[in-house]
């Protein structure tokens, strides 16, 4: 087996970048989900469940560091990082609330523009991010904005089968991965404990809970009619109400990842 695929999402459930190598410790792969839109007044967080357009809007870090911003008919932007305790913001993130640095009124403008509604960019600093959800994980193992674990891995053989069932395309961006393994028999994952890529080791913590948002394209930010994979996963991959595709990760200390390395199942 080894890892065929990177992914990394800057800006919470906006665009993703292929990545041929990263590194990756505690927050997962170095710069992952680390940005966030969240309600202008409200403060609570925004994703393609409820706004598909966020499927159109591009978040990649330049150089300096900083996030360049891009969408269909607007100017790039870019945005620098604020410190970690500028303009703190408080904010909420499914059952965690937080104050966090908020990267100032242009980039709010800018996003408002794209959203059609008020919002505000946050960072959040390392120093600043989450525990993982009660009963996983250990004591040391944080999370920056991903909904709840700093990595998800899908293997290549498990979209494969779904695709087949589902009886046409769907890319692996669709379910928004950090890792894909290649070599592996379909839904393999769902029995490994601790794996090791390259020198790197990783706990498997849980299975992946999916939701509409795999139902959007991310080509098109468009919803598929037929309520597609979902449907389809819900046949046979449904445990106790909720629908699983891919495992959530932790990584054990600082490494680097890049494509091709062998993958091996430790536990």
């Amino acid at each position: 087996m080894q890892l065929s695929a990177l992914y990394r999402y800057p800006l919470k459930s906006a665009q993703g970048e292929v990545l041929q190598q990263s590194s990756c410790g505690l927050l997962g792969l170095t710069g992952d989900r680390r940005w966030m839109l969240v309600e202008r007044d409200s403060g609570r967080f925004l994703t393609q469940r409820a706004h598909p357009r966020m499927s159109q809007l591009s978040a990649l870090y330049d150089a300096e560091g900083g996030l360049l911003l891009s969408a269909p008919g607007q100017d790039t932007l870019r945005v620098s990082i604020p410190g970690p305790d500028d303009d703190l913001r408080g904010v909420t993130l499914w059952r965690d609330t937080l104050r966090v640095p908020d990267a100032g009124d242009a980039a709010a403008d800018w996003l408002s523009v794209f959203m059609g509604i008020a919002v505000r960019l946050v960072h959040v600093p390392e120093q600043r991010t989450r525990y993982l959800p009660a009963g996983y994980g250990e004591n040391s193992d944080r999370v920056a904005f991903a909904d709840g674990f700093p990595l998800l891995l899908i293997g290549q053989a498990s979209l494969d089968d779904l695709v087949q069932r589902v009886g046409r395309p769907l890319t692996m961006q669709r379910f928004r991965p950090n890792l894909v393994v290649e070599g592996s028999a379909p839904f393999a994952e769902d029995g490994w404990k601790r794996i090791r890529i390259g020198t790197q080791t990783f706990r498997v913590l849980k299975p992946c809970t999916r939701c509409i948002l795999t139902t959007i394209d991310p080509q098109t930010g468009e919803r598929s009619a037929d309520r597609e994979p979902l449907t389809t996963l819900k046949t046979f991959r449904q445990k106790e109400g909720d629908v699983m595709f891919g495992q959530n990760l932790v990584a054990d200390g600082e490494g680097v990842l890049e494509v091709g390395m062998p993958v091996t199942v430790l536990e």
